[in-house]
Order: C-alpha cells, then structure tokens, then sequence
C-alpha cells in the first residue's frame, strides 16, 4: 500500500467514529432537552399540587377571614416551602395583595403576575419573571361558600431547574462517553476484520485492482480457476476455463469438473496432462497463501488438443523413421551376407538366402495392402511391425482382418486408436515369455471391431475401471495417455470399449458406422 493513503479499513473506521461521534452527540443534547423539559413538567405538576393543597387546607381559609392573616399564614408557607422544596409560596387578596412572601419585605406589597383565570374559579400554571426571577408557577382560588376569597401560588425558580438538570448531565455525558467508546471499539473490530479482508489497500487501489483483475482474466488464453481453502463454489472461473473444461454459467464446485480434476491432491501440481471428452488439457496448480496461511488454490489451464494431434503424427513419422532405419540396417546386414557367400563362391546359396527373404516380406506387405484398404492404418501396422521385433515381441496381424475403409473413423483417429492399442500391447508383451501381440481390425455387424491381444497379465476391472475416468494413467510420467484418449474417441463416437482376461488379455472397441443418437 502506498504510504501517506489511508485503506479502506482505515477509512471506513474514521468515517464511523465521525457517523457515531454526530449521532451520540445529537443524543446528548436530546438527552439534556429532553430532561429539561421532564423536569418542567414535573415541576409544573409539582407547583399545581402544592399550591392547591395549600388553598384547600382550612387553615389557610380561616387565616385569611382573620384580622391578621400574614401572621398565621407566614410561617406556614416557609415551613410548607422548605418541606416540598419551592421558592415561594404567596397566598394573596384578591386585589393582588401578598400575605406571605419568601421575602418577608415583600409582604403587603402586590402580586407580579397573571391571576384572572384563578379569578375566575380556574387553577393555572405559566413561566414568568417575578421578584425572584424567571419561575414555573402555579395559581390557584382559595374558596369560601363558593366565592374567591383569596389566591394561593407556589413556585420553582427556573435556576433551580436549570441547577437540577445540570446535576444529571455529568451522568448523561458519562453514558453519553461509554456509548462512543463502545462504538469505537465495535468499529475498530469492524476495521480490523476489513484490513484483513482487503488486504490493508486503499478504494482506489481495490478499484485498479479490479479493473486489473477483470481485464486480465478476460484477456488471458489460458483456463484459471481459484478455489477458496472451504469445500465452497469456485471464487473465479474465466470465460476460457468455462469454454475448455466444458462449464455451465453460474458457480462452479470442483464436483462440475472432470472426474481427474476432481481427483487432483492437493498442493503443488505442474504440468499434468488430463484428457476431457473433447480436448486433452496441461493443467498446473499453485496454493496461495496469506501471512502465512493458505487460503485456497490456483488452477490454470492450457488446451494442448491441437499440440498433441502434431505430436502424434510426429511420433508417428518418427516411428516410421525408425522403422525405415531397422529396415536399411537390416537390409544392409542381409546385403553383407549375400555378398561375403557369393565371395565365398556359393552363388546358389546367396540367390536362395535373399530370395526367401524378400517373398517373407513381400508377402506380408501385399496381405496387409490387400486386407486393409486404408494406406494409412497398413503404413501403421507395417510399422509397429518392425517396432515390436526390436523389442523382442511378435506382432501378427489377425487373418480375419478386412477392412475396406475405416468408417466411421477419419484416417487419423485410426491411426490414434489403433496405434495407443498397439503400443500398449507391446508394453504389457514386452515383460512376458511368449512376447506376442494379435491385432484384428474388420467391419462386423455394422460396426467397426478393432481387437488388440497380448501375452501380458491384462488389467484388472478395477484398473480398467479407472483408466475409464478420462485423464487417468498408470505411468508416473504422465505420458501415458494412450488409452485415455482411446476411451475419449469411442465416447464421441458412441462405441464400446471392453477387455478380456481369458484366453488371452485383450482390449476391444466397437463402433457403430452410424453414431448412436
């Protein structure tokens, strides 16, 4: 990460102290209005009561019919003042004179403020400024028979709401605190947590990253899927990948791959070859790992179809180089010997020796020109001929081989089938004492048979059983493919494949002229 940037981690912490910093501040200032006006109203319930249980006490309506109601009275209100905690308590005529005052010199002088409606038989409360300052009172009739005879007001000084409330706010703005810190360390875990999952980048560095990120996997030839470390659907599959391993839209899990893909360990994989249904695929695999911890795997994939069709045709050039070389050595050989006899002076010998090599050549060339109408597929046996008695091993052709053309199959899926049947015939004979290999190609029933026996030991069912799951070999240099992709040209063409154990080990394919709908 850039230095002087802050992440979105980072960001997004900063931004969530300053959302919650406004919203617990705008709290506090509610909580404090808030309780001031509680505390009006309480206040205001407050006054109304003591002001009409002063009114309502008889004491207080035998004071004022009394030739001196401020003597009786004051002393009661102070102490009536004093136990419920007003400011002032005042009982008036109703001319406004007060009886009783906080302020004893303010006895006998009128009372400031609103009585009309107390006049009128009604209590009230209201805010206003009197001789003590801005209070929350109430006033209310004192009755005699039904008549006003006098007023009772009790009061709160708004200072001293103001002292009450201000009393609380050290206890609101400690919740007020408490609340933000918590905040602050729930957004702290909050930004932690999207560190590690962002990787400590900065918004602009995750957008460029996704552009990057985008552009490349859809720019790139090669197959990528990554698999996270869970059993979860795959985090990126790119459009080549879905197009080579033959995926559908939407996720994907490893259990949508190939049955060898799904088969691969886990860790490190470099360059397996694995054989789908239409292509033969060099697959690698990385893990990826984070601080030390990993997090999921990385496959990438390459179509090497076309590839191995030129490889196939270059081995089998090569085997007809090869072929051609053991013919000329061997021919030479054979010259050599005709010539050391006839120096020997045995002419007769020499024409006999040459001669009986030549027909046992000759004729089996003309019976495979004449039993196989397909000059590639005959090129191929004469071939593997020459190639098994270099290893030791008999290769014979069948005498019930007969073959006009080789449909349903091109000149060069024969060669493929045909050819991976032999060479691993070879294999298998190459290790035994007979050391023979029986090859029968011919149409039969509508369908094309190719037979391939050797003297080896066979593969049991449950090898051939996996050797079915295309991609699988049992050679650990992955190089053999050979009945991996004979099993992928039967598929597509909808034919069989089977094997034998008794009375010889042999492969079999059946394919149908017409492919099975």
């Amino acid at each position: 990460m850039r230095r002087g940037r802050l992440s979105l981690a980072g960001q997004a912490f900063v931004w969530q102290l300053v959302v919650l910093a406004l919203m617990i501040g705008t709290g506090t200032v509610l909580a404090v209005y808030d309780t001031r006006r509680d505390h009006d109203v309480a206040t205001e319930l407050q006054v109304r009561d003591v002001a009409l249980t002063v009114a309502r006490a008889p004491s207080t309506l035998a004071a004022v019919n009394s030739p001196y109601p401020s003597g009786l009275l004051q002393p009661t209100t102070e102490r009536i003042r004093a136990d419920t905690g007003m400011d002032f308590i005042v009982v008036m005529a109703t001319d406004r004179t007060r009886y009783t005052h906080t302020n004893p010199d303010l006895i006998g002088q009128p009372f400031v403020g609103s009585i009309d409606e107390a006049l009128e038989g009604r209590t009230f409360t209201e805010t206003f400024t009197g001789t003590l300052g801005p209070s929350i009172r109430a006033v209310t009739p004192v009755f005699d028979g039904g008549e006003v005879v006098a007023l009772v007001s009790a009061g709160v000084t708004r200072d001293k709401i103001g002292t009450q409330v201000a009393s609380q706010i050290p206890l609101i703005l400690g919740v007020s605190a408490g609340g933000l810190a918590l905040a602050a360390l729930s957004a702290f875990l909050i930004s932690r947590r999207l560190r590690r999952q962002t990787h400590g980048l900065a918004p602009d560095e995750l957008r460029a990253l996704y552009e990057h990120h985008d552009a490349v996997l859809h720019s790139i030839h090669e197959g990528l899927v990554v698999f996270g470390a869970g059993a979860g659907p795959a985090e990126v599959v790119n459009d080549q990948a879905r197009t080579l391993l033959d995926l559908p839209d939407g996720p994907v899990r490893r259990t949508d791959l190939p049955v060898s893909l799904q088969q691969m360990r886990w860790g490190v994989v470099r360059d397996e070859t694995h054989v789908t249904t239409d292509r033969i695929l060099l697959v690698n695999q990385d893990v990826v790992s984070w601080e030390g911890r990993a997090i999921g795997t990385v496959l990438t994939i390459r179509d090497q179809t076309e590839l191995r069709a030129v490889l196939g045709e270059l081995d089998s050039v090569r085997s007809f180089a090869e072929s051609l070389r053991s013919q000329a050595h061997e021919a030479a050989n054979r010259l050599h010997t005709v010539v050391t006899m006839v120096e020997l002076g045995r002419p007769e010998e020499a024409v006999a020796f040459a001669t009986a090599e030549l027909k046992l050549s000759q004729v089996l060339i003309d019976r495979l020109l004449a039993a196989v109408g397909d000059a590639a597929l005959a090129a191929l046996l004469l071939g593997k001929v020459d190639q098994a008695a270099e290893r030791g091993v008999t290769l014979a052709i069948s005498e019930d081989t007969a073959l006009d053309s080789t449909d349903p199959l091109s000149a060069h899926e024969t060669v493929t089938l045909v050819g991976n049947l032999v060479d691993n015939a070879i294999d298998a004979a190459a290790g035994t004492v007979e050391k023979r290999v029986e090859v029968s190609v011919q149409h039969r029933d509508g369908d094309l048979l190719v037979r391939v026996a050797d003297s080896g030991p066979g593969m049991s069912a449950q090898m051939f059983g996996r050797a079915a799951e295309r991609g699988y070999t049992t050679k650990s240099d992955h190089a053999g493919l050979g009945l991996a992709l004979v099993h992928r040209l039967v598929d597509r063409h909808g034919g069989v494949i089977t094997t034998t154990a008794a009375p010889h080990s042999a492969v079999i394919v059946r394919i149908p002229l017409r492919e099975t709908p």
